[in-house]
């Protein structure tokens, strides 16, 4: 923080300046916080950010009948275990194999529209992180419907992880897919609904699977790749992007003016998610992650945001930093830091 004179000006000149005294006062320890209102609810593209919005609109439309899918996936475990129960009983078998082709088309389309998601995370970061304006505030308040995409797209991975993370079936009917397509090739058994997921599919399908946070990861991996193929823009643009994105998310939750604006608490909810997938995805593409002294992402102050919120709904967000972040366990981590999220 720093300091200033009031010298003689006008009355406009010295409420001005007093509004920049008032912000420097509360300012934290960081770098002054961005502070704008980020238009979560009604933000509209301008003509400068039509044909990329667009192009995300068309996935994010998508996105909502992926999680309601995933929400419905009750998985075929009984199928699964009276096929297992009953080896001889060729009825159950093939009511098994039915039931989890079915379902492993689902987990195909889950899988293919991460790719989709990772594309349309690449669209937004090139004009997010562009040189065209000065620093990552000016971009988030002047490019706001594609911010207000690229929060969409955190709340989605967030949810969709969750879900993923709370339901076992989708791991098992898919390793049951896989030894039974292998059991069919070694005894020549022609496999209905084989074609559904050949076996480089299976592979890549598997390995996706296989991650607690499938969709946080292809997000985070896409982030890296998009700063690894740019190699002319600092990694700084891409980094200081998200936690200029955790700070306005914190800066409206925890100012009653800008909290007030929002029609919904579904805005509330949805604010917090982002300010969560946002800090985690900072985590895992910057250098030394978000925990750290270097950190440009008020850790403590958005811990507190969280804590403040009634508890119940906030429990998976905490296990979120908890659980899916890469660097809270490292010894350079602030141990007030670790204590708050105890």
């Amino acid at each position: 923080c720093f300091f200033f004179v009031i010298g003689m000006c006008s009355p406009e000149c010295l409420h001005r300046n007093m509004g920049n005294l008032l912000k420097v006062l509360t300012c934290t320890d960081l770098e002054q916080e961005p502070n704008f209102f980020l238009d979560f609810e009604n933000a509209q593209p301008t003509d400068a950010e039509r044909e990329v919005w667009e192009q995300v609109d068309l996935v994010l439309k998508d996105a909502r009948g992926v999680l309601d899918e995933l929400q419905a996936y009750k998985g075929a475990g009984q199928e699964i275990r009276e096929a297992i129960q009953n080896p001889s009983d060729e009825a159950l078998q093939k009511a098994a194999w039915a039931a989890v082709v079915h379902l492993v088309g689902k987990l195909k389309k889950f899988y293919q529209f991460s790719q989709r998601l990772e594309a349309a995370l690449h669209s937004l970061l090139g004009p997010l992180t562009s040189e065209t304006y000065d620093d990552p505030t000016q971009h988030l308040e002047r490019e706001q419907a594609l911010a207000k995409q690229f929060a969409e797209i955190l709340h989605f991975t967030l949810r969709f992880d969750e879900l993923k993370m709370t339901n076992p079936a989708i791991q098992n009917d898919f390793s049951y897919y896989r030894r039974t397509l292998s059991r069919m090739r070694i005894n020549n058994t022609p496999a209905e609904g084989e074609n559904e997921v050949n076996n480089e599919m299976a592979n890549r399908i598997s390995l996706f699977y296989a991650d607690a946070t499938p969709m946080l990861k292809t997000l985070s991996d896409s982030t890296t790749k998009f700063v690894s193929e740019n190699k002319n823009l600092p990694i700084e643009n891409t980094t200081d992007c998200l936690s200029t994105m955790a700070s306005v998310c914190k800066v409206m939750l925890e100012t009653p003016e800008y909290r007030s604006r929002f029609t919904s608490e579904e805005t509330v909810s949805f604010c917090l998610r982002v300010m969560v997938g946002v800090i985690i995805l900072y985590d895992y593409v910057h250098p030394v992650g978000a925990f750290s002294k270097s950190s440009k992402i008020d850790m403590k102050g958005c811990i507190k945001v969280l804590r403040d919120q009634p508890p119940n709904s906030v429990e998976g967000l905490l296990n979120a930093l908890r659980y899916t972040t890469k660097h809270l366990n490292d010894e350079s981590t602030n141990k007030t830091i670790k204590s708050m999220l105890q």
